[in-house]
């Protein structure tokens, strides 16, 4: 999905500086126990369905809207299974971004599983210990209801 409209107006203020972005991504598992990941457009690696959260935005409804515009399914987020970050990215632009991002557990409660916006070539069905490139720790992508959810220690 191109930029928003809130971080284009942001990033013609700013530059290129840093900027503190709250997150969301998605656990959709399939019977199998697989990871719902799609293979990004621009260099081929792999991610979770995932986004920022616009202003006025609530995390589990960017979350839906996310799933739903990279992935065509609706979701219902059942869970809060972690909070990763700061995940610092530097786009090839030269923008600046640190990430901290809301995992949610989802539930599949519609739509039709097809690549939708543009960013993703492939969406795939991986098991969580194939997913290291991700950067997500193995604890919370296999994350189950009834696990504490996951964080990050201070220090």
């Amino acid at each position: 999905m191109p930029i928003s409209a809130y971080l284009r107006e942001l990033r013609r203020r700013i530059g290129s500086d840093l900027v503190l972005m709250p997150a969301v991504a998605a656990l959709v598992r399939d019977d199998a126990g697989r990871i719902l990941v799609l293979r990004q457009r621009d260099g081929g690696a792999l991610s979770l369905p995932a986004g920022a959260v616009d202003p006025g935005e609530g995390p589990a409804r960017a979350l839906v809207r996310e799933v739903e515009e990279e992935t065509g399914l609706l979701v219902t987020p059942t869970d809060l299974a972690g909070v990763v970050g700061p995940r610092a990215t530097v786009y090839p632009n030269g923008d600046r971004v640190e990430y901290t991002v809301a995992v949610f557990a989802c539930a599949v409660a519609g739509g039709r599983l097809h690549a939708k916006d543009g960013e993703a070539t492939a969406l795939l069905w991986r098991r969580p210990e194939d997913l290291a490139t991700l950067g997500y720790p193995l604890r919370l992508l296999s994350w189950r209801p009834g696990d504490p959810p996951y964080f990050e220690p201070p220090g």
